[in-house]
Protein backbone atom coordinates (compact mmCIF):
# COMPACT_ATOMS: atom_id res chain seq x y z
CA UNK A 1 0.00 0.00 0.00
CA UNK A 2 2.90 2.36 0.67
CA UNK A 3 4.70 1.66 -2.54
CA UNK A 4 0.52 2.53 -4.36
CA UNK A 5 0.53 6.10 -2.10
CA UNK A 6 3.87 7.00 -3.34
CA UNK A 7 2.91 6.21 -6.90
CA UNK A 8 -0.33 8.04 -6.55
CA UNK A 9 1.36 11.18 -5.31
CA UNK A 10 3.90 11.22 -7.96
CA UNK A 11 1.41 10.80 -10.47
CA UNK A 12 -0.56 14.05 -8.73
CA UNK A 13 2.86 15.36 -9.23
CA UNK A 14 4.02 14.80 -12.81
CA UNK A 15 0.05 15.38 -13.65
CA UNK A 16 -1.83 17.96 -11.23
CA UNK A 17 -5.64 17.34 -12.00
CA UNK A 18 -5.44 14.14 -12.62
CA UNK A 19 -9.04 11.74 -12.85
CA UNK A 20 -9.28 9.36 -9.73
CA UNK A 21 -10.50 6.79 -12.86
CA UNK A 22 -7.42 7.43 -14.83
CA UNK A 23 -5.08 6.93 -11.74
CA UNK A 24 -7.03 4.04 -11.06
CA UNK A 25 -6.17 2.69 -14.40
CA UNK A 26 -2.55 3.45 -14.87
CA UNK A 27 -1.86 2.12 -11.10
CA UNK A 28 -3.60 -1.27 -12.22
CA UNK A 29 -6.06 -0.79 -8.77
CA UNK A 30 -9.79 -1.41 -8.74
CA UNK A 31 -12.38 2.10 -7.76
CA UNK A 32 -12.42 0.80 -4.33
CA UNK A 33 -8.34 0.56 -3.71
CA UNK A 34 -7.99 3.78 -5.46
CA UNK A 35 -11.09 5.70 -3.67
CA UNK A 36 -9.24 3.88 0.04
CA UNK A 37 -6.01 5.53 -1.31
CA UNK A 38 -7.31 8.54 -2.07
CA UNK A 39 -9.16 8.74 1.02
CA UNK A 40 -5.67 8.01 3.33
CA UNK A 41 -3.87 10.63 0.93
CA UNK A 42 -6.90 13.54 2.03
CA UNK A 43 -6.84 12.31 5.94
CA UNK A 44 -2.70 13.35 5.95
CA UNK A 45 -3.37 16.75 3.90
CA UNK A 46 -1.30 15.28 0.96
CA UNK A 47 -4.57 15.65 -1.59
CA UNK A 48 -7.55 16.57 -2.44
CA UNK A 49 -10.50 16.12 -4.54
CA UNK A 50 -12.56 18.58 -7.17
CA UNK A 51 -15.18 17.78 -9.29
CA UNK A 52 -14.45 16.64 -12.70
CA UNK A 53 -16.43 17.72 -15.97
CA UNK A 54 -19.47 15.41 -16.82
CA UNK A 55 -18.21 13.24 -19.27
CA UNK A 56 -21.65 11.91 -20.17
CA UNK A 57 -21.39 7.89 -19.90
CA UNK A 58 -22.79 6.43 -17.09
CA UNK A 59 -21.73 5.38 -13.82
CA UNK A 60 -20.71 7.22 -11.07
CA UNK A 61 -18.76 10.77 -11.14
CA UNK A 62 -14.85 10.43 -10.93
CA UNK A 63 -13.27 13.24 -9.59
CA UNK A 64 -9.92 15.35 -9.91
CA UNK A 65 -6.69 14.83 -7.80
CA UNK A 66 -5.09 17.85 -6.66
CA UNK A 67 -2.23 19.05 -4.04
CA UNK A 68 -3.80 19.96 -0.91
CA UNK A 69 -3.86 23.35 0.05
CA UNK A 70 -2.28 22.53 2.89
CA UNK A 71 0.20 19.91 2.40
CA UNK A 72 3.74 20.14 2.43
CA UNK A 73 6.14 22.50 -0.03
CA UNK A 74 9.76 22.25 -1.03
CA UNK A 75 12.18 24.86 -1.52
CA UNK A 76 14.15 25.52 -4.57
CA UNK A 77 17.30 27.29 -5.25
CA UNK A 78 19.41 28.59 -7.37
CA UNK A 79 22.89 30.02 -7.70
CA UNK A 80 24.66 31.59 -10.43
CA UNK A 81 27.90 33.14 -10.59
CA UNK A 82 25.44 36.55 -11.06
CA UNK A 83 22.62 36.01 -9.31
CA UNK A 84 20.55 33.29 -6.72
CA UNK A 85 16.74 32.74 -6.91
CA UNK A 86 14.45 30.40 -4.15
CA UNK A 87 11.13 29.43 -4.97
CA UNK A 88 8.65 27.58 -2.54
CA UNK A 89 6.98 25.09 -4.80
CA UNK A 90 3.86 23.17 -4.10
CA UNK A 91 3.13 19.79 -4.83
CA UNK A 92 2.47 19.54 -8.36
CA UNK A 93 5.43 22.13 -9.28
CA UNK A 94 3.35 25.54 -8.32
CA UNK A 95 5.70 28.61 -7.30
CA UNK A 96 3.89 29.99 -4.48
CA UNK A 97 6.59 32.54 -3.34
CA UNK A 98 9.49 33.66 -4.67
CA UNK A 99 12.92 35.62 -3.75
CA UNK A 100 16.03 36.59 -5.60
CA UNK A 101 18.91 38.93 -5.92
CA UNK A 102 21.69 39.81 -8.00
CA UNK A 103 24.93 39.25 -6.63
CA UNK A 104 27.42 39.87 -9.46
CA UNK A 105 30.20 37.72 -8.78
CA UNK A 106 30.25 38.31 -4.74
CA UNK A 107 32.57 35.81 -2.54
CA UNK A 108 30.46 33.11 -1.35
CA UNK A 109 30.28 34.26 2.17
CA UNK A 110 28.05 37.14 1.02
CA UNK A 111 25.87 34.84 -0.73
CA UNK A 112 25.39 32.09 1.89
CA UNK A 113 24.64 34.99 4.05
CA UNK A 114 21.81 36.59 1.50
CA UNK A 115 20.28 32.92 0.87
CA UNK A 116 20.50 31.83 4.46
CA UNK A 117 18.42 35.06 5.11
CA UNK A 118 15.45 34.12 2.36
CA UNK A 119 15.66 30.49 3.85
CA UNK A 120 15.09 32.49 7.24
CA UNK A 121 12.48 34.52 5.76
CA UNK A 122 10.28 31.72 4.44
CA UNK A 123 10.65 29.18 7.44
CA UNK A 124 8.48 32.55 9.52
CA UNK A 125 6.09 32.25 6.52
CA UNK A 126 5.52 28.66 6.01
CA UNK A 127 6.42 27.16 9.35
CA UNK A 128 6.76 23.04 9.33
CA UNK A 129 5.48 22.98 5.83
CA UNK A 130 9.16 23.34 4.36
CA UNK A 131 10.11 19.48 4.10
CA UNK A 132 13.03 19.56 2.03
CA UNK A 133 15.35 22.03 -0.35
CA UNK A 134 16.75 21.43 -4.07
CA UNK A 135 19.80 23.22 -4.95
CA UNK A 136 21.19 23.83 -8.43
CA UNK A 137 24.65 25.50 -9.07
CA UNK A 138 27.27 26.03 -11.48
CA UNK A 139 29.62 23.53 -11.24
CA UNK A 140 30.20 20.05 -10.24
CA UNK A 141 28.63 18.72 -6.75
CA UNK A 142 30.07 15.79 -4.68
CA UNK A 143 27.97 12.70 -2.97
CA UNK A 144 28.89 14.61 0.48
CA UNK A 145 27.00 17.88 -1.25
CA UNK A 146 30.43 19.65 -1.69
CA UNK A 147 30.78 22.16 -4.28
CA UNK A 148 33.58 23.24 -6.65
CA UNK A 149 32.85 25.66 -9.56
CA UNK A 150 35.72 25.40 -12.23
CA UNK A 151 35.16 29.54 -13.50
CA UNK A 152 35.13 31.05 -9.73
CA UNK A 153 36.92 30.60 -6.00
CA UNK A 154 33.80 28.76 -4.99
CA UNK A 155 35.80 25.45 -4.06
CA UNK A 156 34.99 23.35 -1.61
CA UNK A 157 31.99 24.72 -1.03
CA UNK A 158 29.51 23.02 1.72
CA UNK A 159 25.59 23.27 0.64
CA UNK A 160 24.24 21.87 4.18
CA UNK A 161 25.93 25.13 5.63
CA UNK A 162 22.78 27.06 3.82
CA UNK A 163 20.10 25.27 5.54
CA UNK A 164 21.88 23.11 8.56
CA UNK A 165 18.69 22.03 9.85
CA UNK A 166 16.92 20.81 6.74
CA UNK A 167 15.24 17.65 7.20
CA UNK A 168 16.55 17.00 3.50
CA UNK A 169 18.66 18.77 0.85
CA UNK A 170 20.09 17.63 -2.78
CA UNK A 171 21.86 19.45 -4.72
CA UNK A 172 23.53 19.00 -8.22
CA UNK A 173 24.90 21.06 -11.09
CA UNK A 174 22.85 23.59 -12.94
CA UNK A 175 22.71 21.49 -16.63
CA UNK A 176 22.19 18.33 -14.99
CA UNK A 177 18.81 19.70 -13.14
CA UNK A 178 17.96 21.71 -16.11
CA UNK A 179 18.05 18.13 -18.28
CA UNK A 180 15.90 16.67 -15.23
CA UNK A 181 13.28 19.30 -15.54
CA UNK A 182 13.97 19.21 -19.08
CA UNK A 183 13.03 15.55 -19.13
CA UNK A 184 9.83 15.78 -16.48
CA UNK A 185 8.32 18.73 -17.79
CA UNK A 186 10.09 19.85 -20.92
CA UNK A 187 10.97 18.87 -24.55
CA UNK A 188 12.07 15.53 -23.74
CA UNK A 189 9.59 14.17 -21.58
CA UNK A 190 8.77 10.85 -22.75
CA UNK A 191 11.87 10.01 -24.21
CA UNK A 192 13.57 6.84 -22.66
CA UNK A 193 17.59 8.32 -22.76
CA UNK A 194 17.60 12.16 -23.54
CA UNK A 195 21.01 13.94 -23.84
CA UNK A 196 20.41 17.44 -22.93
CA UNK A 197 23.39 19.69 -23.49
CA UNK A 198 23.38 23.46 -21.98
CA UNK A 199 25.63 26.42 -22.80
CA UNK A 200 26.28 29.47 -20.87
CA UNK A 201 29.89 30.40 -19.40
CA UNK A 202 31.11 26.80 -20.77
CA UNK A 203 29.28 23.51 -21.71
CA UNK A 204 27.76 21.22 -19.46
CA UNK A 205 24.65 19.04 -19.38
CA UNK A 206 23.22 15.34 -18.86
CA UNK A 207 22.11 12.21 -19.80
CA UNK A 208 18.94 11.44 -18.42
CA UNK A 209 18.61 6.85 -18.52
CA UNK A 210 15.18 5.94 -17.21
CA UNK A 211 13.96 9.52 -16.09
CA UNK A 212 17.53 9.33 -13.59
CA UNK A 213 20.41 11.73 -14.49
CA UNK A 214 23.66 9.85 -14.53
CA UNK A 215 25.69 11.64 -12.25
CA UNK A 216 28.71 9.65 -11.90
CA UNK A 217 30.52 8.13 -9.28
CA UNK A 218 31.93 11.73 -8.12
CA UNK A 219 29.21 13.81 -8.77
CA UNK A 220 31.40 15.24 -12.16
CA UNK A 221 29.30 12.93 -15.22
CA UNK A 222 27.92 15.06 -17.56
CA UNK A 223 31.16 17.86 -17.84
CA UNK A 224 31.05 17.29 -21.64
CA UNK A 225 32.71 20.76 -22.83
CA UNK A 226 35.70 19.33 -20.86
CA UNK A 227 36.11 16.17 -23.68
CA UNK A 228 38.59 16.83 -26.16
CA UNK A 229 36.47 17.92 -28.98
CA UNK A 230 37.80 21.40 -29.09
CA UNK A 231 41.21 23.13 -30.34
CA UNK A 232 43.95 21.49 -28.88
CA UNK A 233 46.69 25.03 -28.88
CA UNK A 234 43.29 26.23 -26.31
CA UNK A 235 43.62 26.41 -22.62
CA UNK A 236 40.71 25.55 -20.88
CA UNK A 237 40.15 26.97 -17.38
CA UNK A 238 39.86 23.66 -16.36
CA UNK A 239 43.68 23.09 -16.49
CA UNK A 240 43.21 20.86 -19.97
CA UNK A 241 43.70 21.73 -23.76
CA UNK A 242 41.18 21.30 -26.17
CA UNK A 243 38.26 21.30 -24.07
CA UNK A 244 35.11 21.39 -26.21
CA UNK A 245 32.87 24.42 -24.47
CA UNK A 246 35.69 26.44 -25.61
CA UNK A 247 34.99 26.57 -28.85
CA UNK A 248 31.20 26.92 -28.60
CA UNK A 249 30.68 29.24 -25.95
CA UNK A 250 30.84 33.14 -25.82
CA UNK A 251 34.70 32.74 -24.87
CA UNK A 252 35.23 31.30 -28.79
CA UNK A 253 33.24 33.83 -30.55
CA UNK A 254 35.49 36.31 -28.74
CA UNK A 255 38.63 34.37 -29.77
CA UNK A 256 37.13 34.26 -33.81
CA UNK A 257 36.54 37.85 -33.85
CA UNK A 258 39.87 39.00 -32.24
CA UNK A 259 38.42 40.38 -28.89
CA UNK A 260 40.00 39.47 -25.78
CA UNK A 261 38.20 36.96 -23.81
CA UNK A 262 34.67 38.75 -21.81
CA UNK A 263 33.61 38.86 -18.51
CA UNK A 264 30.37 37.95 -19.25
CA UNK A 265 31.03 35.90 -22.01
CA UNK A 266 26.87 35.18 -21.49
CA UNK A 267 25.46 38.53 -22.29
CA UNK A 268 28.55 38.99 -24.94
CA UNK A 269 27.49 35.28 -26.89
CA UNK A 270 24.49 36.70 -26.95
CA UNK A 271 25.17 39.98 -28.33
CA UNK A 272 27.34 38.68 -31.14
CA UNK A 273 24.84 36.07 -32.46
CA UNK A 274 21.80 38.70 -32.71
CA UNK A 275 24.33 40.79 -34.51
CA UNK A 276 24.83 38.13 -36.84
CA UNK A 277 21.51 37.44 -37.90
CA UNK A 278 21.82 40.99 -39.59
CA UNK A 279 23.86 39.57 -42.14
CA UNK A 280 22.61 35.76 -42.07
CA UNK A 281 19.73 35.20 -44.61
CA UNK A 282 16.39 34.57 -43.80
CA UNK A 283 15.34 31.48 -41.75
CA UNK A 284 13.73 30.15 -45.25
CA UNK A 285 16.69 31.61 -47.14
CA UNK A 286 19.26 29.56 -44.72
CA UNK A 287 17.19 26.23 -45.48
CA UNK A 288 17.10 26.59 -49.53
CA UNK A 289 20.93 26.94 -49.43
CA UNK A 290 21.13 24.02 -47.39
CA UNK A 291 18.87 22.10 -49.36
CA UNK A 292 16.51 21.30 -46.68
CA UNK A 293 12.59 21.30 -46.69
CA UNK A 294 10.64 24.46 -45.39
CA UNK A 295 11.11 24.82 -41.27
CA UNK A 296 7.92 22.95 -40.64
CA UNK A 297 10.33 20.03 -39.13
CA UNK A 298 13.12 19.72 -36.63
CA UNK A 299 16.86 18.89 -37.29
CA UNK A 300 16.08 15.04 -37.32
CA UNK A 301 12.56 15.66 -39.69
CA UNK A 302 9.74 15.82 -36.52
CA UNK A 303 7.20 17.77 -35.84
CA UNK A 304 8.07 20.82 -33.40
CA UNK A 305 5.80 22.42 -31.16
CA UNK A 306 3.79 25.02 -31.77
CA UNK A 307 6.68 27.75 -31.20
CA UNK A 308 9.35 28.49 -33.99
CA UNK A 309 12.70 26.69 -34.47
CA UNK A 310 14.17 27.85 -31.21
CA UNK A 311 11.43 26.96 -29.14
CA UNK A 312 10.41 30.55 -28.13
CA UNK A 313 7.63 32.58 -29.48
CA UNK A 314 8.45 34.81 -32.67
CA UNK A 315 10.31 38.13 -31.02
CA UNK A 316 8.32 41.56 -30.93
CA UNK A 317 11.37 43.74 -31.80
CA UNK A 318 14.43 43.27 -33.69
CA UNK A 319 17.26 41.30 -31.94
CA UNK A 320 19.85 42.98 -33.08
CA UNK A 321 18.87 46.36 -32.39
CA UNK A 322 18.36 45.55 -28.78
CA UNK A 323 20.80 44.68 -26.28
CA UNK A 324 20.59 41.18 -24.67
CA UNK A 325 18.22 40.20 -21.32
CA UNK A 326 19.60 40.54 -18.21
CA UNK A 327 19.34 37.45 -16.48
CA UNK A 328 20.69 35.39 -13.47
CA UNK A 329 23.23 33.67 -16.22
CA UNK A 330 23.99 37.24 -17.97
CA UNK A 331 24.81 40.63 -16.66
CA UNK A 332 22.99 42.59 -19.36
CA UNK A 333 26.47 44.35 -20.26
CA UNK A 334 26.75 46.19 -23.88
CA UNK A 335 29.94 46.20 -25.51
CA UNK A 336 31.64 47.63 -28.57
CA UNK A 337 29.97 47.19 -32.25
CA UNK A 338 30.80 44.33 -34.08
CA UNK A 339 30.51 43.81 -37.99
CA UNK A 340 27.54 41.71 -38.74
CA UNK A 341 29.69 39.70 -41.58
CA UNK A 342 32.18 38.75 -39.21
CA UNK A 343 29.35 38.23 -36.67
CA UNK A 344 28.09 35.45 -38.76
CA UNK A 345 31.26 33.82 -39.88
CA UNK A 346 32.30 33.37 -36.11
CA UNK A 347 28.53 32.06 -35.45
CA UNK A 348 28.73 29.51 -38.45
CA UNK A 349 32.06 27.96 -37.30
CA UNK A 350 30.60 27.81 -33.54
CA UNK A 351 27.12 26.37 -34.93
CA UNK A 352 29.82 23.81 -36.95
CA UNK A 353 31.59 23.02 -33.64
CA UNK A 354 28.22 22.09 -32.10
CA UNK A 355 26.97 20.07 -34.36
CA UNK A 356 30.42 17.77 -34.77
CA UNK A 357 30.27 17.38 -30.63
CA UNK A 358 26.88 16.23 -30.68
CA UNK A 359 27.58 13.42 -33.36
CA UNK A 360 30.31 12.37 -31.02
CA UNK A 361 28.54 12.14 -28.37
CA UNK A 362 25.52 10.61 -30.15
CA UNK A 363 27.36 7.65 -31.11
CA UNK A 364 28.76 7.17 -27.45
CA UNK A 365 25.33 7.73 -25.73
CA UNK A 366 22.70 5.95 -27.95
CA UNK A 367 19.94 8.73 -27.27
CA UNK A 368 16.39 8.72 -28.36
CA UNK A 369 16.73 12.42 -28.33
CA UNK A 370 19.04 15.75 -27.92
CA UNK A 371 17.82 18.78 -26.67
CA UNK A 372 19.90 22.72 -26.62
CA UNK A 373 19.41 24.79 -23.77
CA UNK A 374 21.24 28.25 -22.79
CA UNK A 375 22.63 29.61 -25.89
CA UNK A 376 22.23 26.50 -27.79
CA UNK A 377 18.70 28.01 -28.40
CA UNK A 378 19.81 30.97 -30.00
CA UNK A 379 22.75 29.26 -31.81
CA UNK A 380 20.13 26.31 -33.17
CA UNK A 381 17.55 29.72 -34.54
CA UNK A 382 20.47 31.32 -35.98
CA UNK A 383 22.63 28.50 -38.06
CA UNK A 384 20.55 25.51 -37.81
CA UNK A 385 21.57 24.17 -41.31
CA UNK A 386 25.53 24.88 -39.96
CA UNK A 387 24.98 22.41 -36.98
CA UNK A 388 22.72 19.95 -39.17
CA UNK A 389 25.40 19.71 -41.22
CA UNK A 390 28.00 19.16 -39.12
CA UNK A 391 25.62 17.02 -36.62
CA UNK A 392 24.58 14.53 -40.13
CA UNK A 393 28.33 14.15 -41.33
CA UNK A 394 29.86 12.97 -37.93
CA UNK A 395 27.24 10.33 -37.25
CA UNK A 396 28.31 6.64 -37.28
CA UNK A 397 26.21 4.84 -40.44
CA UNK A 398 24.01 3.18 -37.39
CA UNK A 399 22.87 6.26 -36.55
CA UNK A 400 22.62 8.14 -39.78
CA UNK A 401 19.56 7.18 -41.33
CA UNK A 402 17.17 8.35 -38.86
CA UNK A 403 19.06 10.54 -36.47
CA UNK A 404 17.77 11.36 -32.68
CA UNK A 405 15.99 14.51 -32.84
CA UNK A 406 17.93 17.85 -31.78
CA UNK A 407 15.65 20.12 -30.38
CA UNK A 408 15.81 23.43 -28.21
CA UNK A 409 14.48 23.14 -25.12
CA UNK A 410 10.97 24.19 -23.47
CA UNK A 411 12.26 25.56 -20.39
CA UNK A 412 13.65 29.00 -20.62
CA UNK A 413 16.94 29.58 -19.38
CA UNK A 414 16.28 30.52 -16.07
CA UNK A 415 13.64 28.27 -15.21
CA UNK A 416 15.21 24.89 -16.00
CA UNK A 417 18.01 24.54 -13.23
CA UNK A 418 15.71 25.66 -10.75
CA UNK A 419 12.66 23.98 -12.09
CA UNK A 420 14.59 20.49 -11.74
CA UNK A 421 16.14 21.29 -8.43
CA UNK A 422 12.50 21.30 -7.53
CA UNK A 423 11.86 18.43 -9.12
CA UNK A 424 14.63 16.73 -7.21
CA UNK A 425 13.47 17.69 -3.87
CA UNK A 426 9.85 16.42 -4.18
CA UNK A 427 11.57 12.68 -5.99
CA UNK A 428 13.97 12.25 -2.55
CA UNK A 429 10.86 13.75 -0.11
CA UNK A 430 7.74 11.95 -1.58
CA UNK A 431 8.45 8.17 -0.53
CA UNK A 432 8.98 9.61 2.89
CA UNK A 433 5.77 10.87 3.36
CA UNK A 434 4.12 7.88 2.80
Amino acid sequence: MTTRTTALLRMVHRNPGVTRADAARLLGVGTGAATELVTRLSRAALLTQAPAAPSGTRGRPTTLLLPHPDGPLVLALAITHEAWRLDVVALGGATLASLSERHGGAPWAEVRAAVTVAIKDFLSRYGDRLRAIGISVPGPVSRNLRLDAFNSDWHGIDLTDLWPEAGLLVAGNDATLAATAEHRRGAATGAAVALHLRIEAGLGGAVIDDGHPVIGAHGAAGEFGHMPFGDPAVRCGCGAHGCWGTAVDGTALARLLGDPPPRDPVTYARRVIATATRALPSQRARQDLAGLPPPTKDLAGLPPPTRDLAGLPPPTKDLAGLPPPTSAYSSGESGPAIDPAAAADAVRTVGTALGRGIAGLVNALDPDLVTLGGLGVDLLAAVPEAIDTAYRSGLMLIHRTAPPPVRAAALPDDEGPIAGAAEEAWSALLPQLT
